[in-house]
């Protein structure tokens, strides 16, 4: 571990560049290239084998220690979204029209330099070691599911992940047992109704007052239909109904999402907004087309893993603390890794004390403190060293307090 340590420390300013440079050539999802293809050569010249195209576009380097043992695979996503960069920065984003806006090429940039750092310790380690690079987190359905099918976790006894959080603060490590961020599901309607002239409501049948109608009371399935001891979101995010001024709506498009925890909830809730929806057009004599459609899943961390991550942690000098976070509602498809084998996601701190203003993920100015990626690398290299010697872990109240 110490030599483990020694290395990173030495990669820092690499581990930096990586992800100034990736910053630079961000590639949104399902339209990833260049990035790929420079993972598969940093991994290539460093000896491992590589993977390349799996389930798509993603990338599978194998390290197999000089002993014998388990496998544990370290995942990292590389993509990036459909943001135009508002940050002054000497590497902001030379692609019109996309953006690294949540940290992906932080992720990326701290799994290659663990990679060169382990492999230096390749004869002490016992086991294998899978570095995971995923495609297309962003978009449903995603980059991990293909890439399971495509056997990226053939062989694999635990899976670990990070996200570098920039909301939370630099030096913490948060996670939890259980639920830790929510299945991000999607529903589309069209309000199908009859316009006319602004003048002359009552002979119409006004789309926009039916979307609104129906947006104000699909709010009371959450406060009266969900179970509130189980959390849900239901929130609109697009209401599209263009016309000059004095034209009353004949149609309107509504696009919102649902987040929840159990699938009790989230099957509860896919049905409801069809029955207020119904109810809602039926009132006005509307008809009204509607589409549900399932994302992510919530990721659900195991309970030993989650506790294991939490006590490696506390022996890393640059975590300052270990939180029991409250579970998101953001989504993220390492869910689907950890319904195949046993594993824990969890954040790693990357919001700078100095800074006045900090902006949220997905944001035109989105950034991180870059000495959060030291320590998503120690964390991860923690984990698989640790997890690979048999380490085990002890469910204790206090666990998770450093």
């Amino acid at each position: 571990m110490e030599k483990l340590f020694a290395l990173l420390k030495e990669y820092e300013e690499e581990m930096i560049s990586i992800r100034r440079f990736l910053h630079e050539y961000p590639e949104i999802s399902y339209q990833e290239v260049k990035t790929p293809a420079y993972i598969a050569d940093y991994h290539e010249n460093l000896g491992h084998d590589v993977r390349t195209g799996v389930g798509g576009r993603g990338v599978v380097a194998t390290l197999r220690g000089g002993k014998p043992g388990k496998t544990v695979a370290l995942r990292a996503d590389f993509d990036a979204l459909a943001i135009q960069e508002e940050n002054d920065l000497p590497y902001k984003s030379k692609i019109d029209g996309a953006m690294h806006a949540c940290g992906h090429d932080g992720h990326t940039a701290t799994l290659l330099v663990l990679a060169k750092a382990l492999n230096k310790i390749q004869e002490d380690i016992e086991g294998t070691i899978v570095f995971i690079h995923q495609f297309a987190e962003e978009i449903a359905p995603g980059g991990a599911i293909s890439m399971i099918e495509d056997g990226c976790l053939d062989g694999v006894d635990a899976i670990f992940g990070t996200h570098i959080w920039s909301t939370f603060p630099l030096g913490t490590i948060q996670v939890k047992e259980g639920p830790i961020m929510a299945a991000a599901d999607q529903f589309d309607i069209l309000i199908q109704g009859q316009g006319g002239h602004g003048s002359e409501p009552h002979l119409t049948k006004d789309a926009v007052m039916v979307g609104s109608q129906f947006v104000a009371s699909a709010q009371q399935i959450v406060s009266r239909r969900a179970n509130p001891l189980h959390p849900a979101v239901v929130s609109v995010g697009h209401f599209e109904a263009l016309n000059p001024f004095n034209v009353i709506a004949d149609t309107a498009k509504l696009i919102g999402t649902v987040r929840t925890f159990d699938e009790d909830t989230r099957d509860l809730i896919e049905k409801e907004l069809d029955n207020y929806l119904s109810s809602t057009c039926q009132l006005f004599g509307a008809t009204y087309d509607y589409q549900y459609k399932r994302g992510y899943p919530a990721v659900v961390n195991h309970a030993e893993e989650a506790t294991f991550i939490a006590n490696i942690s506390k022996e890393i000098e640059e975590v300052t603390e270990v939180v029991e976070c409250a579970p998101l509602m953001g989504g993220e498809d390492f869910a689907y890794y950890l319904q195949h084998v046993k594993g824990a996601f969890f954040f790693t701190g990357a919001q700078d004390p100095n800074w006045q203003i900090t902006y949220p993920h997905h944001h035109p100015r989105f950034n991180i403190d870059e000495r959060s990626l030291l320590i998503a690398a120690k964390t991860l290299g923690t984990a698989a060293l640790k997890f690979l010697e048999g380490a085990t872990t002890e469910t204790t109240q206090d666990s998770l307090t450093k």
